[in-house]
């Protein structure tokens, strides 16, 4: 280990475990990226959200677009199964009247 100007000597000894750096490195966090960086990475979060609940948006449109198609559909589906009905109801009421006539 080579020694610099940077170190100082803590102990009377002078053996090589007893000198310390000058810049001690300290327990408080430090900043390794600057005031920018945060605001990059808080824009980028509210770009990545509004996409996200626009795509939502979108899928919730689509979604409900869908139902009603389907729904239209059941209706349409349900006139004419009433109107096949119907005319299947009128068609037993003339064979019951064709079959009463013939007793």
């Amino acid at each position: 280990m080579a020694v610099t100007g940077d170190e100082t000597e803590t102990g009377s000894t002078g053996d090589m475990t007893s000198y310390q750096l000058g810049n001690p490195t300290s327990s408080i966090p430090q900043k390794t990226s600057g005031p920018h960086h945060s605001q990059t990475s808080l824009e980028e979060a509210l770009k990545k959200r509004e996409l996200r609940l626009m795509k939502n948006r979108e899928a919730a449109r689509e979604c409900r677009r869908k139902k009603k198609e389907y729904v239209n559909c059941l209706e349409k589906r349900m006139e004419i199964l009433e109107n096949q009905n119907k005319t299947l109801i009128a068609e037993i009421k003339a064979l019951k009247d064709i079959y009463h006539h013939k007793e």
